[in-house]
């Protein structure tokens, strides 16, 4: 009888879920968990705040996570030679975390690398085995609709398809690229990307078709500063089959624009673009600046208004960014990878986790007290926001400079900032009213965008192409 009770409970559970989710008004909190099952199999045991062993899908689960999101790569052989040569992010080790996502009673936002590594704003590295058809478009894009739609289908028959798929991974450039086109510089091709986004996009379509279930279709863009000309690329192109625009935000990465610069960009996201959801699919906070392993820790750099590190200043930081996103029209947030603790195993850059200050949990495995999994409990308030002044901008590139024109009188305090392709700041200028110019010297030669802003609104934003001097 108590198995039966918690049988129909689960059931309750997984509609319930499946009602929220198909619901674009549920506000959804989720977690990259891709490392778990390495992690587990590395000999982390995760424990709950009285220090009790517990499966940590159980674990996020009952602290009210919505979504599991997980990253798979095609083929990552570079696994074989790495610790005990077992592959993860592949598809069986991906099928099995989905598995017990949803057993769990968690949806589950399935991230296509479209690579057997790791893709990012400096690398879209080709899977090996489609090497042969890289220059070939139309091969190509049937190699991205093929492998989309048999994964997903497989996904389906094993009782394990996703709610969410991304086309993609931090697609701030070509996709699908050779090494040496990759590391020759950034490059984007937009009719090349146009089709092979399609492909993919509509290989989840025809799953869609073909099992009866919803799949909300996500593209993915590192960097708040970049989601603005970037979607007026995937729009001019004829890029379509999408609901979700996903963004990674990152105080260490982006800096220095803001949260409440993040929730004016999603404003206007959300006006330009009717009937799209805007989430925010990665973002992440330090805990401590300590290290429990020799790997080198990438979130090194704390917000003044979250600082020190603390647990409470990472959950205070994703209560904050979920207020933000909301209050803007925003549909979620997700936070990467929040079990990746400390192991004795190894990346390919070090032995240990390089984030191990970052995660839900201390150096024992053990789930921090008002940390980041505290933040699964809460709900998004939607604070009131002071409609912002709209003033005219001119905004110009002029060889070697900035040329940026305002009104005499400025509404708030203004400044344009610089950010590289990636979306970190590498420039930033204070304004005056009227016309001024900024010299770029000492800018390496690349591509750029330049944003006029106050603490808490973007007014304008260009592209632009700096050559080296």
């Amino acid at each position: 009888m108590i198995m039966l009770n918690r049988t129909i409970l689960s059931l309750i559970a997984v509609l319930m879920l499946a009602a929220a989710l198909n619901g674009q008004s549920a506000f959804i909190r989720g977690a990259d968990l891709s490392y778990v099952q390495e992690m587990e199999d590395c000999g982390a045991l995760f424990k709950d705040t009285a220090g009790n062993p517990a499966d940590p899908f159980e674990l996020f689960a009952q602290a009210g996570c919505d979504m599991v999101r997980l990253r798979l790569w095609h083929t990552p052989a570079w696994y074989d030679t790495l610790n005990s040569g077992q592959r993860y992010s592949d598809f069986t080790d991906v099928l099995e975390a989905a598995q017990r996502s949803k057993g769990a009673g968690m949806g589950v936002l399935l991230d296509y690398h479209l690579s057997d590594f790791w893709a990012d704003p400096g690398r879209q590295w080709v899977p090996g085995a489609w090497l042969p058809v890289v220059h070939d478009l139309p091969a190509l894009s049937d190699s991205v609709y093929q492998h989309i739609y048999t994964t997903l289908m497989a996904m389906h028959e094993a009782g394990a398809l996703p709610e969410m798929v991304q086309v993609g991974n931090e697609t701030n450039r070509g996709i699908l690229l050779t090494q040496e086109e990759n590391d020759a510089g950034w490059v984007l091709d937009w009719p090349r990307n146009a089709a092979l986004f399609q492909a993919g996009l509509q290989a989840v379509s025809d799953v869609e078709s073909e099992t009866g279930q919803d799949i909300r279709k996500a593209i993915h863009i590192a960097g708040p500063t970049n989601v603005g000309w970037l979607m007026e690329g995937f729009a001019a192109n004829d890029v379509t089959g999408f609901e979700v625009i996903g963004l990674s935000y990152y105080w260490q990465w982006h800096q220095p624009t803001t949260i409440a610069q993040t929730g004016s960009i999603i404003s206007s996201l959300v006006a330009d673009y009717p009937g799209k959801e805007v989430m925010i699919f990665e973002t992440g906070y330090p805990w401590t600046m300590d290290w429990a392993d020799g790997a080198s820790n990438i979130l090194t750099d704390t917000h003044p208004d979250y600082a020190p590190a603390s647990p409470d200043a990472q959950r205070r930081w994703l209560e904050d960014l979920s207020d933000a996103v909301a209050a803007n029209g925003g549909s979620g947030v997700f936070y990467w990878e929040p079990a990746w603790v400390s192991t004795a195993c190894s990346t390919p850059w070090g032995q240990g986790s390089h984030k191990e200050n970052a995660t839900f949990f201390d150096f024992d495995s053990r789930v921090l007290e008002g940390g980041g999994m505290d933040w699964f409990g809460g709900e998004a308030t939607t604070p009131t926001i002071d409609a912002a002044p709209q003033i005219q901008v001119v905004l110009q590139q002029r060889g070697q400079a900035l040329w940026v024109e305002l009104p005499a009188e400025l509404p708030a305090l203004l400044r344009c900032d610089v950010y590289d392709i990636g979306g970190r700041g590498v420039r930033s200028f204070p304004l005056q009213g009227g016309g001024q110019e900024f010299r770029l010297s000492g800018l390496p030669a690349g591509t750029y965008v330049a944003v006029v802003q106050s603490a808490g609104q973007v007014f304008a934003s260009k592209l632009f192409e700096q050559a080296g001097e």
